[in-house]
């Protein structure tokens, strides 16, 4: 690699992280700003306070990563063609697919990062960042807990009229088992309980149905103590909870959740898509921004910048766009998240193809 090479890396790398550091301060305080009067009113320990923006500040970054990435890359980039080295570069000869090159080994090494921490260590904290927010600011229920029909395994399909997630209790409880397509059992009860200390489930009002060929047993009791195959939690886990899982443990969420026939299900789905295509977005915002800011403005870089954040925000809003069209109707979770890469690709294309001319 030239020296010129070393020189945009650093550049790139270090007016990224210099974005990151200046804004997160800025997005914390605004936070404050918003939230004080309820941590006055709900009286929130300091400690938890500290624990939320930790929190805040992986949530923060990961949310406007793109921002940051574009105003890094314009803000550079614009430096080099003011002070004409970027003309002077691609005077001597070199393309400007060479001269591209160091901005796409820089935004590999981000991507590669970006994918790493929201894979790994970004999950973590937005369950952090989640619980503080519906215990202490929100205060709704963030799951639904009505009317809830999930199938646990192969042969086996519960159903409650209601649950409550505090107390571990669910009413009108029935479990269904079946053999092939054959009705083996059927336990109905008007409450399920979960006893922590015994690791079991409380039955109350319980009735269980066998049929075997042609005859049927019942057995009724006031009061059962027994063993399900499924954690109470199962029932309705909160809505956020793929966005608090790590890679691997998301996949097998996102499995269960398919084959229980949750409602939720385009939702997680699109959490696991995501994951691919935020890294990914480095290498196309990286091309718009270099494309659009390696020649002189009339404005300068001023002109740039503005640029840049409006385009930065569009991508944000496109992306907030689909993924409201695929939580609240039946878009694709696939397209919700790769169409605003499929857009904005085309746009680095075109901004790329008259960068060259």
């Amino acid at each position: 690699m030239k020296l010129i090479d070393w020189y945009i890396i650093r550049k790139y790398l270090g007016t990224f992280l210099v974005m990151v550091i200046l804004f997160i301060p800025i997005g914390i305080m605004v936070d404050i700003a918003e939230k004080i009067d309820k941590f006055k009113e709900n009286e929130v320990p300091t400690s938890a306070l500290i624990n939320y923006y930790i929190d805040f500040t992986w949530y923060f970054s990961n949310l406007l990563f793109p921002i940051f990435l574009f105003l890094s890359v314009i803000w550079f980039t614009s430096k080099l063609a003011n002070n004409s080295e970027v003309i002077a570069i691609l005077g001597s000869g070199i393309p400007f697919t060479r001269f591209l090159r160091p901005f796409m080994i820089s935004a590999f090494l981000i991507a590669i990062t970006a994918f790493t921490m929201g894979m790994f260590v970004v999950p973590n904290s937005n369950k952090g960042f989640n619980e503080f927010l519906f215990k202490y600011i929100k205060k709704k229920n963030e799951r639904n807990i009505t009317y809830l029909f999930k199938q646990i395994n192969p042969d086996e399909y519960i159903y409650v009229s209601s649950y409550n997630p505090i107390r571990k209790r669910a009413n009108n409880f029935t479990l269904e088992k079946f053999v092939g397509q054959e009705l083996n059992s059927k336990i109905t009860a008007e409450s399920l309980r979960w006893i922590e200390k015994d690791s079991i489930y409380r039955l109350t009002a319980y009735t269980k149905r066998t049929i075997v060929g042609d005859s049927q047993t019942f057995e009724k009791k006031q009061v059962k103590d027994t063993v399900l195959d499924f954690k109470i939690e199962d029932l309705s886990p909160v809505n956020y909870k793929a966005e608090t899982l790590t890679m691997f443990d998301l996949n097998k969420f996102v499995e269960l959740e398919r084959r229980s026939g949750s409602l939720m299900i385009n939702s997680h789905l699109l959490v696991r898509y995501k994951r691919y295509t935020l890294p990914l977005a480095s290498f196309i915002l990286t091309i718009i921004a270099v494309s659009m800011s390696s020649f002189k403005r009339r404005g300068g870089m001023g002109v740039n910048l503005a640029i840049g954040i409006t385009l930065g925000f569009l991508f944000i809003f496109f992306d907030k766009v689909f993924g409201v069209l695929v939580t609240k109707s039946n878009f694709s979770p696939f397209l919700g998240a790769w169409l605003p890469l499929i857009f904005f690709g085309i746009l680095a294309t075109l901004l790329l193809n008259y960068a060259k001319r």
